[in-house]
């Protein structure tokens, strides 16, 4: 289920191109975030296992709502970090609803960003 978001998201962005003339950088942002946020979430891990000082899931979820959290899903089924918290899951999941709004909103028409 957590993979099908990512796919979902990926026919969002697509649209956006294809209909509003999204820049392609826009996925370049999505992609470096996700990919640092997948290395946070390793390195949270690695640091849970050794007992050594962890990341703040408010900065985890932080950077999830900053255009990271395809990378946070994919660290959370590849790693099985952070995925049975039931409090950190419904947190994670609002930041994502609140990323795929703002998303949507400030790439479509509708945008003050897109005015002439």
């Amino acid at each position: 289920m957590p993979y099908l978001s990512i796919l979902m998201f990926a026919a969002v962005f697509a649209g956006a191109v294809l209909a509003w003339d999204m820049p392609l950088s826009v996925g370049v942002v999505y992609l470096a975030a996700s990919c640092a946020c997948f290395a946070l979430y390793a390195i949270d891990k690695a640091a849970a296992r050794a007992g050594g000082y962890r990341t703040p899931e408010r900065t985890l979820l932080l950077l999830g709502l900053g255009c990271g959290w395809p990378g946070a899903v994919l660290a959370q089924q590849w790693l099985r970090h952070k995925s049975s918290k039931g409090s950190f899951q419904i947190a994670f999941w609002v930041t994502v609803a609140c990323n795929l709004a703002a998303f949507v909103y400030l790439t479509s028409p509708l945008s003050f960003l897109r005015m002439p």
